[in-house]
């Protein structure tokens, strides 16, 4: 299952009680960025997709079938969350934790395999963190936590990736590497769509948008066509400056 669709779906925010219904298509290859200033429902709606939260209307679908229609297991193979806030729940080591990923894949009191320790081992590797593979998690910088969280997702293999502020914590380097390896899944087939508050990671890196607006409203499509100044300004209520650096437009706040 790699298509993601949103059938007439409206997040259900708490404390709001209007939306625009959403009816789009995230397609295998497709890097999307959704938009929009705190508390218009970004985090909600990966909830929501991901199948932790019920919308208020319209359904999510997986390759045309309805989200709610399948089973656990079946969506948590299909689909990847990167959430933008965990908690440890049980002491764990970096290698462990990685190593969840595999749940999914695995029967019930099936141990992992080889096969499934290679693809721990490579995912941590590609996020930087395999020479921390036996530390404790509690142990880690909030950076080294989220690139464990990617790599996790890695190591579960799914054919969606949801990802909510995937570059939170951190640094230019580590940003630049998580973005690159989030457009290389895309360029491999999987469909990608995240959440994300830098204005020019998103249009450096994505090939869709989705804006929320604090009223309710939304809108949708190709990246050039969704990054008009005067929509971005109503977006976040800012005066912006526009520049075009290294072929991809920058954007900067103005006094």
């Amino acid at each position: 299952m790699n298509r993601l669709g949103l059938g007439d779906l409206v997040i259900d925010v708490p404390g709001r009680d209007d939306g625009r219904a959403l009816s789009l298509g995230v397609e295998p290859g497709q890097v999307w960025g959704v938009l929009g200033p705190n508390g218009v429902g970004k985090t909600t709606l990966l909830h929501t997709l991901a199948g932790l939260r019920a919308p208020r209307a319209g359904q999510v679908l997986l390759d045309g079938q309805a989200l709610a229609t399948l089973g656990r297991r079946q969506v948590a193979r299909a689909l990847g969350l990167v959430f933008q806030d965990r908690q440890d729940g049980f002491p764990a080591t970096v290698r462990e934790t990685a190593l969840i990923g595999r749940h999914p894949w695995l029967s019930a009191w099936q141990m992992e395999g080889g096969e499934d320790l290679r693809l721990a081992e490579t995912a941590l590797a590609r996020l930087d963190v395999d020479h921390l593979a036996e530390r404790l998690v509690s142990t880690l910088s909030g950076g080294e936590r989220q690139r464990l969280a990617i790599a996790t997702v890695l190591t579960q293999t799914p054919q969606i990736w949801l990802a909510d502020e995937p570059t939170n914590h951190l640094d230019l380097h580590h940003q630049t590497a998580v973005m690159a390896l989030l457009a290389e899944q895309a360029a491999e087939g999987r469909a990608v769509m995240m959440c994300l508050h830098d204005l020019n990671l998103a249009a450096r890196w994505c090939d869709h948008l989705l804006l929320l607006y604090p009223d309710g409203e939304a809108c949708w499509g190709p990246r050039d066509a969704m990054l008009e100044t005067s929509a971005l300004e109503r977006l976040y209520g800012q005066r912006l400056a526009t520049a075009e650096v290294d072929g991809a437009p920058v954007f900067v706040p103005v006094r």
